[in-house]
């Protein structure tokens, strides 16, 4: 069966990849942020995936831009619930640097989605 064309975007792929990294790091923290930090993190790690998928299929590319912007914004969201994960002890620095490096190279690849839809 082939692939839907979001499928083959490396910026979808980056993004699915980031979030299984989410989902195997907050498996560590602790029971009593299972609703919070937990929580945020899986849904905000879910939404870019998701919303690169979604803007994928739009048929104008300022409709597609509008889900692009989404899913940067839920990166950035990510990035300051790790920083504070990180101030709580719920990450080291060798994790919290690798994810970090991780949100650099996933914001500049969804910016670059995002420009071409301006064009």
């Amino acid at each position: 069966m082939p692939p839907y064309s979001f499928e083959k975007l490396d910026v979808w792929q980056k993004a699915k990849e980031f979030t299984v990294m989410i989902y195997t790091i907050t498996s560590e923290f602790p029971n009593s942020e299972k609703f919070g930090l937990i929580s945020q993190l899986r849904r905000a790690a879910v939404s870019v995936s998701s919303n690169i998928a979604e803007g994928s299929t739009r048929r104008s590319m300022k409709d597609q831009g509008r889900f692009y912007v989404m899913a940067y914004g839920s990166v950035v969201e990510m990035l300051n619930q790790l920083i504070i994960s990180k101030e709580l002890g719920y990450l080291g620095d060798v994790e919290y640097q690798k994810l970090r490096n991780e949100i650099e190279q996933l914001t500049a690849m969804i910016n670059s989605l995002h420009k071409a839809t301006l064009a």
